[in-house]
């Protein structure tokens, strides 16, 4: 029966993207944001948004607890049993603005997990909690309230549904630290005669001091709520003072008081930006003025349905539906947006810039909130070119307002403020990227000057820009090793890692600047793509960190991480020359390549491909392979270039099938490191069976092939990039005791190589793959 059921599934899904605008099959159904729940960081869950949008409403259970170090798990843990309040702000270190409905007494501070009644928190349980893409809903048993979460773009949606009581609360909790924010500099909150409730929190996010010390990250609010409150007072911490209506300053605090009937419903909506409150009220003004909670939630899934609809999956394998279409959900949720409605957006200094309009007073672009760009070449800027290129071209834009407004790239921002992250920067790439994929609607001449400085300039480079240590690697060639130093670590403490990443970002600017008939600095770049080999080892054939005076480091262990190599050791990073592939295998020689790569992968899998069961971010580190972090994410494609397609096909099948489930606990691994959708973007080219260990950067961009997941995929293509329609991949004889490729056709005509241009794919046309229980590497 659920095999019939599944067959019905997969034809309906077979309707074009414009059928799906017209409410034909609901993908947001396959959608599941509580997998990968535990341990995971702070703006995976949050249900209640749009794609890419700036309003991120999300329950919290340890919002509150903040976290030392700016990156570690905070917000929302499947393994918790209570809720503190709903948070509207969730970026890679910008989150605050918490609403939180209670009844009874009135508290005014969180209560602890262990014991909720001290504060504002009620119990819930997992069968009273509705989540999916755009909405979220969960009934607060201490209070008996149903809370309902959706919203635009811009604006958040809180409906939230009392029993009968003379004692019913909204608490707008403003002026304390929640999730990454860091702590708070200062808060205003006001309720205004109109019944208007508006606001901002200006937060000190530890990435930010770090990486900009003194700048700050303000959020602003103005919300409407549908019913006039009977009493209404400030707080700060436990201190109240009924009857007043405005607070300033750390802990600020407002709270309404209704008498409402049984199951009357209040809603809430609340303008968000990060300019002004002006904008703020313009941004729901314009975006939600009229909208009702459901008509919001309708176009939140409609919304997300268009999104997700731009690939299609056929498939009787329903975890590999819920897989695909939850990591495509955190591949769109990640990175959102950061200027307003009228363009106006928080520039690097502090001030407010403004995007050109266009002639019907329309923002030409968008500006976005970032994590670090480490790794996402092999993952999201691969998915934004094939099915999002307008996305990939807005980023690169809001990229470049950065660069315009304080003189570098930045691999990561909050606000426009420099947050680095990994303090590197690997801009570049995405940019030459986009470029070569044929998304070229920017300033190009800005984006090359802009990159070509990132890649070559170290005189007076700020931290935040990353690379602090690129004139060493243009010095020698390499960056060369310290194990001490008495300056940022940044600069000495991952010699390797940074002249692999180095030397990549180089081959990318170099096909870029041949392209741009730019000979000089082609050959000046093609010259430092090759710092790896000055780090290979011939005896132990591994990449070893290297003195100044041309020596390798003594001591040396390849599993120890973080002495020369960031996030990962000598036996990961080795295979870090994606530029080149077939020199790597060379150097090792392709029997060796190929018995060590497959061995590693035979040990790594009894780990699950990363940490095994250890809910920790950085579980895997030490070992032979590691999937649940950046560096290593390509390593299974590289068998396309050794001579052995078939192990890529092996492994990469494997890894879908292992490392990512369909469990809060066992989601993108035990509790790794998602990073804003990289780790389910992986999985969904992935199990498309696509994808290019370059990032699209080379001269004529190839996708590897591998044997998908599923038996069609669709992909709808961009009219206004590419010239064909769709791209569609079929497979015969799929199963996981068929994973080997047999035989390749695109549009009839037979492969012989286990690649695809990218340019043959967004011609358009059909990939037909047949698959068997035979090994083939030769086609």
């Amino acid at each position: 029966m659920k095999k019939e059921l599944f067959a019905i599934v997969a034809m309906v899904m077979a309707v074009s993207v414009h059928g799906l605008a017209q409410n034909s099959i609901n993908l947001t159904q396959y959608v599941d944001p509580n997998i990968g729940t535990a341990h995971c960081r702070w703006f995976h869950y949050t249900p209640g948004a749009v794609p890419f949008g700036m309003a991120k409403p999300a329950p919290s259970t340890n919002g509150s607890y903040g976290n030392a170090s700016g990156w570690e798990a905070t917000g929302y843990d499947t393994r918790h049993q209570s809720i503190e309040g709903f948070p509207n702000f969730h970026e890679f270190q910008v989150g605050g603005i918490v609403f939180a409905p209670i009844t009874g007494k009135l508290q005014t501070t969180p209560g602890k997990l262990e014991n909720p009644d001290e504060g504002y928190r009620s119990r819930f349980d997992k069968k009273d909690e509705t989540a999916t893409a755009g909405y979220y809903a969960v009934l607060l048993k201490d209070y008996n309230i149903k809370a309902e979460l959706t919203s635009t773009k811009r604006v958040a949606f809180h409906r939230y549904t009392f029993p009968k009581s003379n004692e019913s609360h909204i608490l707008f909790d403003i002026g304390n630290k929640q999730g990454e924010s860091g702590p708070v500099k200062d808060a205003k909150v006001l309720l205004l005669p109109d019944g208007r409730i508006e606001g901002f929190v200006t937060t000190l996010p530890v990435y930010v001091q770090k990486y900009q010390p003194g700048a700050a990250v303000t959020m602003y609010f103005s919300a409407v709520v549908d019913k006039k409150p009977a009493a209404y007072g400030v707080f700060s911490g436990n201190e109240v003072t009924a009857g007043k209506n405005e607070i300033t300053g750390k802990g600020a605090g407002l709270y309404l008081t209704f008498t409402t009937s049984e199951q009357e419903a209040i809603t809430i909506k609340a303008g968000l930006l990060y300019t002004s409150i002006e904008n703020a009220r313009l941004n729901l003004q314009q975006e939600a003025a009229k909208l009702s909670f459901e008509e919001a939630k309708q176009q939140a899934h409609d919304t997300w349905n268009e999104y997700l609809g731009r690939i299609q999956v056929e498939t009787t394998n329903h975890d590999n539906s819920v897989k695909f279409y939850t990591g495509l959900y955190h591949a769109l949720l990640g990175r959102g947006l950061a200027s307003d409605v009228n363009g106006a957006y928080p520039k690097n200094d502090g001030t407010v810039g403004q995007i050109p309009l266009d002639k019907n007073g329309v923002p030409v672009h968008n500006h976005y909130n970032t994590d670090a760009v480490w790794g996402a070449y092999w993952n999201l800027t691969q998915l934004w070119a094939l099915a999002y290129p307008e996305y990939y071209a807005d980023f690169v834009k809001s990229q470049l307002l950065i660069y315009k407004d304080a003189g570098w790239l930045a691999d990561g921002i909050a606000n426009s403020r420099f947050v680095s992250g990994v303090g590197t920067n690997m801009v570049s790439i995405v940019f030459a990227g986009a470029y070569m994929a044929g998304i070229k609607n920017f300033n190009v001449p800005e984006a090359y000057a802009a990159a070509r400085k990132n890649e070559l300039e170290g005189k007076d480079r700020p931290r935040g820009a990353g690379k602090p240590d690129v004139d060493s690697f243009i010095k020698y060639g390499y960056v060369n090793h310290l194990d001490k130093g008495n300056s940022w670590e940044e600069v000495w403490k991952f010699s390797a890692s940074h002249t692999l990443e180095y030397a990549f970002s180089a081959y990318a600017m170099s096909q870029w600047a041949k392209r741009l008939g730019k000979e000089a600095d082609y050959k000046t770049f093609l010259r430092l793509s090759k710092g790896w080999e000055q780090l290979f080892d011939p005896t132990l054939k591994l990449v070893r960190p290297k003195l100044a005076n041309g020596s390798f480091i003594d001591h040396f262990d390849p599993a120890q991480p973080w002495r020369g190599f960031q996030e990962g050791n000598a036996l990961q990073y080795t295979y870090f020359v994606p530029q080149d592939p077939r020199a790597l295998v060379a150097k090792i020689g392709a029997n060796t390549f190929n018995a060590r790569l497959d061995s590693t992968f035979t040990i790594s899998e009894k780990a699950l491909f990363g940490g095994g069961a250890n809910i920790d971010a950085f579980a895997g580190i030490a070992g032979v392979y590691n999937h649940g972090n950046q560096p290593g994410l390509h390593i299974s494609w590289l068998f396309n270039f050794s001579g052995k397609p078939s192990l890529t096909q092996k492994w990469v099948r494997s890894i879908c099938n292992q490392f990512y489930g369909t469990e809060p606990v066992h989601g993108y691994g035990f509790g790794q490191d998602e990073d804003q959708g990289q780790l389910g973007a992986w999985y969904v080219i992935a199990s498309m069976g696509l994808f290019d260990v370059k990032g699209l950067t080379d001269a004529n961009p190839q996708m590897g092939i591998a044997g998908p997941l599923f038996n069609k995929v669709t992909i709808q293509l961009n009219p206004k990039y590419y010239p064909g329609n769709q791209f569609i991949i079929e497979t015969t004889n799929n199963s996981d005791q068929h994973p080997y490729i047999q035989t390749m056709q695109l549009n009839g005509k037979t492969l012989h190589q286990p690649f695809i241009s990218f340019t043959d794919i967004t011609k358009g046309g059909k990939l037909l793959v047949n698959l068997g229980e035979k090994i083939v590497d030769k086609y």
